[in-house]
């Protein structure tokens, strides 16, 4: 590459970027529906039409803000689980859990930029769509390799609990076949509850709902994780930390549910 065109590409990365923080700063004092292009070129000192050339609509730049959030919290949940011994599968989910959540309170106004509510007049693209399914594949890498060592001990339903009906049995057993295919159908609706249940939390302390309910929400949050770590079927955490010297465990037959199949994270992106 010319020096020239280095150049060039080092200059457009880095205003790529500027332009990215102002939106951010826009973010939280206006939220999603007042950002401007205008007001984000007046900010930094550009001309009006020059923005376009990085962002041509005030979509794409939302686009872009909404992809560098979810590779964000999942890139947070990825290292989380990283750090704990691959055999402490409950240490595993109270670790995502945590660092989930840590990254929400550190980023509030991203975090109600691809969880809260929808902007209005903006659809995502399919671009949205990998980024969206990193942290909840974290989840589903997780109960799968415990299923498959036969680590998974879920409670027995409580008395009267009516069986699945067969429509939750069928999209159960489909997301099954594309990321959970070592785990019951019993054991993917579990995990499904349990981890919109992680998030509603994190929504409900953000979003203020716990005010003057709960003031010291960390503690029940952890809490939380246990209770539904338990309803899916993960051991208690151990709590120990990933050697470098680990070897990692065989992974299951037929491959995890990170191995970046389009349906995986098509099934994941709604969650």
């Amino acid at each position: 590459m010319p020096p020239s065109t280095g150049l060039r590409a080092r200059m457009r990365l880095e205003l790529t970027g500027e332009i990215k923080d102002e939106a951010r700063r826009q973010l939280a004092a206006e939220g999603a529906t007042g950002l401007s292009l205008r007001a984000v070129t007046r900010s930094l000192g550009m001309a009006s039409s020059a923005i376009y050339r990085y962002f041509p609509s005030r979509d794409d730049l939302l686009t872009a803000l909404i992809i560098d959030a979810y590779d964000a919290i999942g890139s947070a949940a990825e290292a989380a689980d990283a750090e704990v011994d691959r055999g402490d599968y409950g240490g595993r989910w109270r670790a995502a859990g945590l660092a989930i959540r840590g990254w929400a309170l550190a980023h509030p106004h991203e975090y109600a930029l691809v969880y809260g509510s929808p902007v209005p007049g903006y659809r995502a693209p399919q671009d949205t769509i990998g980024p969206a399914s990193r942290v909840t594949l974290v989840l589903a890498t997780l109960v799968d390799e415990a299923a498959y060592a036969g680590e998974l001990r879920p409670p027995r339903d409580a008395p009267g609990l009516p069986p699945l009906d067969a429509e939750l049995l069928a999209q159960s057993r489909g997301l099954a076949d594309l990321a959970f295919p070592h785990a019951s159908d019993e054991v993917v609706v579990r995990a499904v509850i349990a981890w919109t249940q992680l998030f509603g939390m994190i929504s409900f302390e953000l979003f203020g709902h716990f005010h003057s309910v709960i003031d010291v929400v960390e503690p029940m949050f952890e809490r939380a994780l246990l209770e539904t770590g338990r309803m899916v079927g993960f051991p208690p955490p151990v709590g120990g930390r990933r050697s470098s010297g680990d070897a990692a465990l065989p992974a299951p037959p037929g491959g995890t549910p990170t191995d970046g199949t389009d349906d995986a994270e098509d099934a994941f992106y709604l969650i």
